[in-house]
């Protein structure tokens, strides 16, 4: 079936501008996600907790679709996974901001509403509270871990598949993801299939506790990472054992530890220099000829 015949139209205005969306595309049409059992309404509201716009109880997962220019555009896609500890999604500070920047550069980007816990009125101070007890966090989590990053390889695959209607090649399609978003950008790197290949994979402070096994596939692709060395959670070192076993296993990869900018830093300017990191990622796709047409 043509991707036209299943865009779910929420057209955000069709507008030629970069990177405005316009069009959300359901990632499994036609049916229910694979192991979906629930189906309680999404919600998306603005969060005192974390400062940021987040979206909720995601059931049905879906791609947002930023367009670049018809001027700019280079043939490159990119999937990405906002954050949010897999009980909400930071929607703007690592979305549509991320979407909108990369956009600019030329590439199409594809925001992923991934599947997370079901949560209660407000799924970021349910997180703060949870979180205090990794037990009951892990309990509350575990079981949404793995559909999310199945969401993940879905959503490259479906990309890959349809590449040629968005006008990008499907050999330039990658990933990128923040903290939980992080673990399923590793997850697809990770466990990929080979039509669901990823061009590059960009954990930016992921978790990587629940992959277990970091050992890059024989093709790999290459690897970029970020994070900050304050990061309230620790997960520098995450970062750092995924970096080892890329380059261990004599991939290609590159990372930026930064000394201040803690967790979540994603979009926003914070006046330290992890504010760079995007210009860092920029000239890292630059060298993987990505931002070339």
């Amino acid at each position: 079936m043509k991707l036209q015949m299943v865009r779910m139209l929420g057209v955000l205005g069709l507008v030629a501008g970069t990177g405005v969306a316009q069009e959300v595309v359901p990632l499994y049409p036609g049916k229910e996600a694979a192991s979906a059992r629930e189906n309680y309404p999404e919600k998306e509201y603005f969060s005192k907790a974390w400062n940021a716009e987040v979206v909720s109880n995601v059931t049905k997962p879906t791609l947002t679709v930023f367009r670049p220019s018809a001027a700019s555009r280079n043939g490159s896609g990119v999937v990405i996974c906002p954050g949010g500890g897999f009980m909400a999604l930071s929607i703007t500070n690592e979305g549509t901001e991320v979407a909108k920047w990369l956009a600019a550069k030329g590439m199409t980007a594809f925001i992923l509403k991934y599947r997370v816990a079901h949560t209660g009125e407000d799924a970021t101070q349910e997180f703060s509270d949870l979180y205090k007890d990794r037990e009951k966090f892990d309990e509350k989590v575990g079981s949404v871990i793995p559909l999310a990053i199945a969401d993940g390889l879905a959503a490259v695959t479906y990309v890959r598949k349809h590449a040629s209607e968005w006008g990008i090649s499907p050999d330039r399609v990658g990933i990128i993801g923040f903290s939980a978003g992080g673990t399923v950008a590793a997850g697809v790197g990770l466990r990929y299939l080979p039509e669901g290949r990823p061009t590059f994979v960009a954990p930016i402070y992921p978790s990587t506790s629940a992959l277990k096994d970091l050992t890059p596939p024989a093709d790999a692709p290459p690897l970029f990472l970020a994070a900050a060395s304050d990061d309230q959670f620790g997960l520098e070192m995450d970062s750092i054992a995924l970096y080892s076993q890329w380059t261990k296993s004599q991939k290609s990869a590159e990372i930026h530890i930064y000394a201040k900018g803690g967790h979540g830093f994603g979009m926003r300017a914070q006046g330290l220099p992890s504010d760079q990191w995007m210009n860092r990622f920029a000239e890292w796709l630059e060298m993987q000829g990505l931002l070339k047409k």
